[in-house]
Order: C-alpha cells, then structure tokens, then sequence
C-alpha cells in the first residue's frame, strides 16, 4: 500500500509525529495542555525539549527512546508517545520509561525535594483497554485504595485510544477536540481538510508540517517503511493469536480439564504472538538491509539491537 498516496502524510507516522511534536516546542506544549488533566491555572507556558533516551544508570540494564520527551521551565516531566499495535509490553514500557525519567532528575546526593512530576501521555492507534466503547480517555494516578482523592503526585500516566474517540463525546474541551481530530482524520485520502482545523493556527502550522513535498526521498522511503513495518507485525499479532488459540486448545485437551485448557491457550498465545512479532522485525530489517539503509534507521524502526542487525 503506498502510504504517500495525497498530499498529505499521516501524522501518526514516527517521522511526521516527531517532526511535529518533537521540533516544535509551541505544538507539544499546545497538545499536552489539551490532553493532560492539568488544574486550572497551571497550564504549561514554556517547554524545553529533553534527549528521548533514556540511559539506566546502570550499564548493564535497558535503555530505551521516547518518541518526545521535554520539561517545563523549571518543573513538570513530559513524555509523549505514539504506539499503533497495542501490547501489553508497551504498557510496562510505559512505567519504565516515567519512571527513568523520575530517577534521572537527581544527581548524586541532591535532595528528594527536588523531584518534579512526570506526566506520561500515550496515543494508541488501537484498542487496549476492556473499557466501553466510548471510554477512550484512561487516566491513572497514585492513588489510596480506599480514598481514590487522595492522591501522590510524582506519576501521571493517559493513554488515549484514538479508534474511539468521536467528537461529540468531549465537545467541551475544543483544543483536545481539535487535536484528537487532526491525529485521526488526516491520512493519505485527505483531500478536504476540516475548516476547525485549518482555521486553528496550531492545528493549521502541524497540517503544513504534514504537507508531503516538504520531504526528501529519504524521508517518505522511510516512511513507507515504517508502515510496512507496523502492517507486517499488526498480521504477526493476528498470526500469533490465531497460532496460540490452536496449540493452547491442543495443549489443554491432552491435559484432559477446562483450567489445562484455558491456561493452555493462554500461554500459547502469548508465546505465538511474541514469536510473530519478533520474526516481523527481523523480516522487516532483513528488507531495509537490502535496500541499504543506514543501520541507526533499521534499528529505530525495528526494535532491533545493531548487533541482530549485523547478524541478519
């Protein structure tokens, strides 16, 4: 399928999401004081762009990169991510990444006063949560078990599903309304924009960035890449499902009882769809490969360490 059928790229895209959230520090602080449940008067007025890795003090342990990640003068944590294939992987991502973003404000012996929050705010371009249908706004804090207003501040965590979001729902929040659309209505079939949108200046400034021929060869080759990518693993997760159905079925009838069976299709459908994920990315790394992309690419849009790239 070519995705860069139009004038138009899609903005959920790793390239243009970035280019979008990541460079343009009035966009970023405009969608997060749309989406994040800040209190009244304590909207985000400057932002500063961080580096999106995240390196463990530890060498031995995972690091990881966050689509955009910044801080407000003198304060908040903000990370924003994009995901299009729900996984439960991602939602502990999630926590790891907030919670490298706690630790690494403190060098040495600096006092825990100064430890400022860390907002997590995470798209989803997919269904995630065993929620109603119209329930695409998840916000989780710290809170007591017995007195949910009671609340410790230091970690926030939203996860928006975009499949369902429809405007009518949140009308009374304009901006977040205006966002959410543009994130969900603007493709590669666009041909008529939205007047709301066009006539926003944030919304309108992010459609201009979206504008196709304000990308090389380069870029658009990498774009088309990336939704190959996450077509190939969205059919790996199906495969992976309808795998691990058959042998968890298999599995709990030569055990002969209903919980062997359940059990049974469980695990197999966790290890199928791991297996279909992780021969996706080695697919899909094995093409750019061949057509010679650069090596820091292939792993951005796989996953995939440098070294299982050099040994494909």
């Amino acid at each position: 399928m070519d995705e860069t059928k139009g004038k138009y790229l899609n903005p959920k895209a790793d390239l243009t999401f970035k280019k979008i959230f990541g460079e343009h520090e009035d966009l970023v602080m405009s969608l997060l004081n749309a989406l994040l449940p800040l209190d009244e008067g304590k909207q985000i007025e400057h932002v500063e762009y961080l580096t999106p890795e995240l390196v463990p003090e530890n060498p031995g342990k995972k690091n990881s990169i966050v689509d955009v990640r910044c801080r407000e003068t003198g304060g908040r944590h903000f990370i924003v991510e994009m995901q299009m294939n729900w996984n439960n992987e991602f939602q502990q991502r999630v926590i790891l990444n907030a919670s490298k973003a706690v630790i690494k404000q403190l060098k040495g012996s600096e006092d825990y006063s100064l430890l400022q929050p860390v907002y997590a705010l995470n798209l989803i371009n997919d269904v995630g949560f065993d929620a109603g249908p119209d329930e695409f706004y998840h916000d989780y804090a710290i809170v007591n078990v017995e007195h949910t207003d009671r609340i410790i501040e230091g970690l926030r965590f939203v996860f928006v599903e975009l499949p369902k979001f429809k405007p009518q729902n949140i009308a009374e929040r304009k901006m977040m309304v205006l966002w959410l659309r543009f994130l969900t209505e603007i493709d590669r079939d666009t041909e008529t924009v939205p007047h709301e949108l066009l006539e926003n200046p944030d919304t309108s400034k992010a459609l201009k960035i979206l504008e196709k021929s304000a990308y090389n060869e380069e870029d658009l080759r990498a774009y088309e890449y990336y939704w190959d990518a996450v077509y190939n693993e969205r059919g790996a997760i199906r495969h992976g499902y309808k795998q691990g159905m058959e042998r968890g079925m298999a599995q709990g009838m030569a055990q002969g009882m209903a919980q062997g069976m359940a059990q049974g299709m469980a695990r197999g459908m966790a290890q199928g769809k791991a297996q279909g994920i992780e021969d996706n990315r080695r697919d899909n790394a094995r093409r750019m490969k061949a057509d010679n992309m650069p090596l820091e690419l292939i792993a951005k849009y796989t996953g995939l360490s440098t070294e299982i790239i050099n040994s494909l």
